[in-house]
């Protein structure tokens, strides 16, 4: 039920995000279409206005990880402060590299805590580069390795800032989770949200692909003017890209190839990203894989003019969308948008 958390699966019935999805990516080998991924995807202009509609952008979804800028958002309105770099990383689905384990335990530390405050699950770095180091180093699953302790630390920080409790920080009625809640619903405009839990055990609040779209579009905006909170929370991710994600992945290379733009990748096919004026996009990949998503992200960026950008390497942001699909270890073909990438 819309609000309600439970632990055990819902009873009722599924909602229908398959209804209305369409291709947003091909994966090409030899002279053939391979397979196909569907979805849902929209284009917002500075405005506000829809200007690209794939699928059926008003789909209800788990936003996943993608919402994390949002809870950023609430955080600081309760009381968090962290410079640029350390914001960024409460935003963060990080690869688990030195830096950003650093600065998860500096955020703590600065709350006077340490990693035993975290309630994340414990797992492994993301980055691949950066497990085989981790575990190279004699470790195993742990809680700030997790690519969510960023924005655990910065819960716990809100926490102390606010006088709340820390040990429930992840409780559903806990004060610093209505306040994300009540965030969620006035960026999105998407009302009355749906509560589950999220892979790295914090609520999740659902939105739809409009709404994620509309809010980062709202973010990136208010970064480009200097204004309020989410402009913070927007000129901390375009300022420390590699902090939001890590080397080579999608969303740090768009931040790092358009100036001013913010991007944020979730699981499940969740992405969205917003422009300095105001435009934005965000989709949803129907069968939940990732490797469809950097040609969708590539290509929906084009169509919101992000290479027109003052500053924009073209070139660079073309490059994220490259996926080679292999034959014998060399290239037969490419994953590829379905779309066109120009949108008048």
């Amino acid at each position: 039920m819309a609000g309600e958390l439970t632990a055990e699966p819902s009873q009722a019935p599924a909602a229908p995000v398959a209804r209305g999805a369409v291709p947003l990516a091909e994966v090409v080998r030899g002279d053939l279409v391979e397979s196909v991924h569907l979805g849902h995807l929209v284009v917002l202009g500075p405005d506000g206005a829809v200007r690209l509609a794939l699928g059926d952008p008003t789909t209800t979804i788990w936003p996943r990880s993608s919402v994390k800028p949002l809870q950023a958002l609430a955080m600081l309105r309760s009381g968090l402060d962290l410079p640029g770099r350390l914001l960024a990383l409460a935003a963060a689905s990080h690869s688990g590299a030195p830096e950003h384990l650093a600065g998860v335990r500096e955020i703590l530390a600065g709350a006077g805590l340490d990693e035993s405050a975290l309630r994340n699950t414990p797992d492994l770095p993301l980055g691949r580069a950066e497990a085989l180091a981790w575990q190279g180093a004699g470790h195993g699953p742990e809680r700030v390795a997790q690519n969510c302790s960023g924005k655990h630390a910065a819960m716990l920080a809100t926490c102390v800032a606010a006088g709340w409790d820390t040990a429930t920080y992840l409780d559903v009625d806990h004060p610093l989770q209505r306040a994300v809640r009540a965030v969620v619903v006035e960026v999105t405009g998407d009302a009355d949200p749906h509560v589950t839990v999220d892979g790295c055990g914090a609520p999740l609040v659902s939105t739809t692909v409009l709404g994620l779209a509309r809010a980062f579009g709202r973010l990136a905006a208010a970064g480009a003017a200097g204004t309020d909170d989410g402009g913070r929370v927007a000129r901390a991710m375009a300022g420390h890209p590699e902090m939001v994600a890590g080397r080579g992945r999608e969303d740090t290379l768009v931040m790092a190839a358009v100036p001013g733009a913010i991007a944020k990748i979730g699981a499940d096919g969740v992405c969205a990203a917003g422009l300095p004026d105001g435009s934005a996009v965000a989709f949803k990949i129907l069968d939940g894989g990732d490797r469809p998503r950097p040609a969708i992200l590539a290509a929906a960026m084009r169509a919101a003019g992000a290479a027109g950008v003052a500053g924009a390497d073209g070139a660079a942001l073309d490059a994220v969308g490259v996926t080679p699909v292999l034959g014998g270890g060399a290239p037969v073909g490419a994953v590829r948008a379905a779309f066109a990438a120009d949108v008048a």
